[in-house]
């Protein structure tokens, strides 16, 4: 009996031994999820590293799994210098041709007795001025006419300039200034009406200028149709997406819709707007007859898009893939921080076809004798921490590490194709202004039309 209690008390100990550990493993899955949101939320934005960060060598990264542990530190490379900015001509304040008003001051001396003087010179200074925007009534006055000599010939008048609506009083000049407004310097129409109303003493009521930016879009729609057709045209486009709250008349409050954006690097940029995220909004966004690259993040909708589609390859970020090991630097500081220098090595390389201006076959040629050896370093290093079993597969180093393998023959894609970016950091640049203004789909009549 005495025995029998004491198998159970072990038994019991082992019990508890194991949900000590499986409570502290959940624990630091916590801590890391906590430390993430933290920076995510209060945390500089960059992720830059530190300009003195020395660089990681890792011994054996090639070898057995569990025999790649260890790690030294590299001394940094001492011929490693700071470049000197090149210098750079000044900037002109404005342009040469910016219309000129002359104003000439007279001595009062002069003006009391302009006889008693004779002009010799005079001292020029320039100043940068502003006049206001203004409203004004443009009036258009059709003249009619009968024939002098025939006089049973109908009378004669111009045709009525085309209009958006019949009897809209808006101007083109008007339009393009509540436009400008609204989707360049991030204005609601109800601001805009606010601007008017107390700067002018003009009322413009915000559901009359709605319905001219639905107007608008219409026909302003051949020109975004055009600028579609050469962003998918050159057979590599760069497509992302970002979330934007609308105002859904019916429903009281808002809904969440999204601004797919697409970019052709070197190109244009379109925006398309719809109410979800789904695989077949793509079918809005990617017209039929597309062929060539797609470069993208790693969500879902893009495979499942292109998965019976043989003639389109998905390309991965590269930047999307760093930002998983930047957020796990502070877990496993040595082997996130050896990844990140290795992939800060890959942009290096691109910087530096940026700085020469290289083209396509150049770009190729170089990334093949500089990055490739890089990029297949990488992936043996991430194959050895993976089969080293000491990175859970939910610990954020463990995900990075999946995520990049996931995606390992996407993102050397660009490898291959010297017209390829290393990331879809582009089109990320062509979506951040719409955080400024993310009332711009505010009502449902704009839902089809975002032109570029």
């Amino acid at each position: 009996m005495e025995n029998l209690s004491k198998k159970q008390l072990l038994e019991e100990l082992r019990k508890r031994d194991e949900e000590i550990a499986r409570l502290n493993h959940e624990m630091t899955l916590m801590r890391q999820k906590m430390d993430l949101l933290i920076r995510r939320m209060f945390g500089r934005s960059s992720e830059k590293l530190d300009a003195s960060q020395l660089d990681l060598f890792l011994l054996g990264i090639g070898d057995e799994p569990g025999k790649g542990e260890a790690s030294s530190l590299q001394e940094a490379d001492p011929a490693k210098t700071t470049k000197a900015r090149s210098s750079e001509p000044r900037r002109e304040r404005w342009p040469s041709d910016l219309p000129v008003v002359e104003e000439i001051i007279e001595p009062a001396e002069v003006v009391a007795a302009p006889e008693d003087w004779r002009f010799i010179g005079a001292e020029v200074s320039e100043q940068l001025d502003y006049e206001l925007a203004k409203f004004l009534r443009r009036r258009l006055v059709r003249r009619k006419y009968v024939h002098r000599l025939d006089r049973d010939v109908a009378p004669v008048m111009a045709p009525m300039p085309e209009v958006l609506l019949e009897r809209c009083i808006a101007a083109p000049g008007l339009l393009a200034a509540i436009i400008v407004g609204k989707y360049c310097d991030h204005l609601p129409l109800y601001r805009q009406e606010s601007i008017f109303e107390n700067r002018n003493g003009v009322y413009l009521p915000r559901a009359s200028m709605s319905r001219w930016m639905g107007l608008a879009a219409d026909w302003l729609r051949p020109i975004y149709k055009i600028i579609r057709t050469g962003v998918m045209g050159g057979g590599y486009v760069q497509v992302d997406e970002t979330p934007v709250r609308y105002l859904a008349p019916g429903h009281g409050q808002t809904k969440l819709g999204y601004l797919w954006t697409a970019l052709s690097p070197g190109r244009d940029a379109f925006y398309h707007w719809e109410t979800s995220r789904g695989a077949h909004c793509l079918k809005n966004v990617i017209p039929a007859d597309f062929r060539g690259k797609i470069q993208c993040d790693a969500y879902a909708a893009y495979p499942s898009f292109t998965k019976d589609k043989d003639l389109i390859e998905l390309v991965a970020c590269w930047a999307h893939a760093r930002r998983n090991f930047y957020e796990a630097r502070e877990h496993v500081p040595q082997r996130a921080k050896w990844i990140l220098r290795q992939i800060g090595k890959l942009y290096a390389v691109e910087a530096s076809l940026r700085e020469i201006g290289a083209g396509p076959n150049l770009r190729s040629a170089i990334r093949a004798s500089h990055s490739t050896p890089i990029y297949r370093r990488i992936h043996r290093a991430l194959i050895a921490f993976k089969k080293s079993g000491h990175h859970l597969p939910r610990s954020s180093f463990g995900k990075a590490i999946d995520y990049a393998l996931s995606n390992w023959s996407l993102l050397g894609v660009y490898l291959q194709d010297g017209c390829v970016e290393i990331d879809n950091n582009l089109v990320e640049n062509a979506i951040r202004p719409t955080a400024l203004g993310k009332n711009y789909p505010q009502l449902s009549v704009m839902r089809s039309c975002l032109a570029a």
